[in-house]
């Protein structure tokens, strides 16, 4: 059996017949920048993560930088973050001005530790960025009263945890301001590069329009230099039709997790991913940590089984941050699980065949560890 670790193609196909009218209509009407299908999508995303205002851009890294840009972020203001996460995040930071400096993580959830922050504060901290990785959001409480205690500000990188709850608040409504990500793979992916900025604030949702286009928000007035980040109305027509269909592809993904759980709970040398107090995960990746990883998947490869690595190599021990100085063994919770992760096959249309050959094979593989 061939069990790939995504499947873009099927929902897709299923989805033709509501996607392609929305494209034709904008073709005859060349209506490709801003117009009905974006503000509407701005719309939905707002009320979808239960914010004021959604301001779509075209990529979810582009979302965080526009944010940390509308924050003020200034050269030499220091960020709080995670070195397990993408290098979105920290470029976001970097590309503003901003440095960041990074905690370890919680060894159950695989997000920022809390009890990590205040070591990290120092008198140039600006700001932290939880990141809700693979559809699980960070602890949000403590970090959101260490930030208020010291005057931080949190910004959620939400671009893995659409429509995910933290003790029933959605993942992206609880900071200053989150950005998501609608690259093709994600719970909610585009057909091509998309994200947004979310925020209960008007003046900082109304800063980032005008950052996402040139620094402006009349035609050819410009209150400050901006970027060319504007969503295209092709993706937000696509994205307006997909995020109806979100909730219950979140919820098949909670299915297959569920099946996971079951059928790996007792084969030994495998960890399953730990879920937060209060936490309602949407499953963006699901990942065991096992011994000999790199041996594992590919025997699963042979197999038929494709996994993934998120992410193999921590980034403050990326080469992009060797001017950090940060050493080998400062996070020896990320370096750990840097080493062992894997990310099985996940994705709403897996099937109950395909999740019990996945841990059939995995099991067989471990045995021999």
């Amino acid at each position: 059996m061939d069990v790939p670790f995504l499947d873009l193609k099927t929902p897709h196909r299923a989805l033709e017949s509501e996607i392609l009218p929305l494209w034709q209509d904008i073709l005859r009407n060349a209506g490709f920048i801003g117009g009905p299908y974006v503000t509407g999508l701005e719309e939905d995303l707002a009320k979808a993560f239960t914010v004021d205002h959604a301001v779509a851009v075209n990529s979810g890294t582009d979302a965080l930088r526009f944010i940390f840009m509308a924050l003020g972020l200034r050269p030499g203001d220091e960020v709080i973050t995670v070195p397990n996460t993408f290098i979105a995040t920290t470029e976001a930071i970097t590309q503003a001005g901003g440095k960041p400096v990074f905690v370890d993580i919680d060894p159950k959830t695989y997000t920022l530790d809390p009890g990590k922050i205040e070591a990290a504060i120092t008198a140039k901290t600006r700001g932290v960025v939880p990141v809700h990785l693979y559809g699980q959001t960070a602890d949000m409480d403590p970090i959101l009263a260490i930030a208020q205690q010291k005057g931080l500000w949190v910004v959620e990188d939400a671009a893995q945890s659409q429509l995910a709850e933290y003790k029933g608040k959605k993942a992206g409504s609880m900071g200053v301001m989150a950005a998501t990500s609608f690259y093709p793979g994600k719970n909610l992916g585009a057909c091509g590069e998309a994200g947004a900025v979310l925020t209960q604030d008007p003046k900082l949702a109304a800063l980032v329009r005008k950052i996402r286009d040139h620094g402006q928000a009349q035609k050819y007035y410009h209150d400050l230099e901006g970027y060319n980040g504007r969503c295209d109305a092709l993706q937000a027509a696509a994205l307006r039709v997909k995020l109806r269909h979100l909730p219950e592809w979140n919820e098949a993904r909670r299915a297959a997790a569920g099946r996971y759980m079951d059928l790996l709970k007792n084969v030994e040398g495998v960890t399953l991913p730990g879920i937060g107090e209060g936490c309602l995960p949407v499953w963006h990746l699901f990942v065991v940590l096992v011994e000999e990883r790199d041996r594992i998947a590919a025997e699963l490869k042979e197999k038929g089984v494709s996994t993934g690595l998120h992410y193999p190599i921590p980034l403050h021990l990326q080469k992009a941050y060797q001017y950090l100085n940060v050493p080998e063994g400062r996070f020896p919770v990320t370096e750990y699980c840097a080493q062992r992760l894997l990310s099985l096959p996940m994705f709403p249309e897996l099937t109950e065949a395909q999740t019990a050959y996945v841990c059939e094979q995995l099991a067989a593989a471990v045995k021999k560890s």
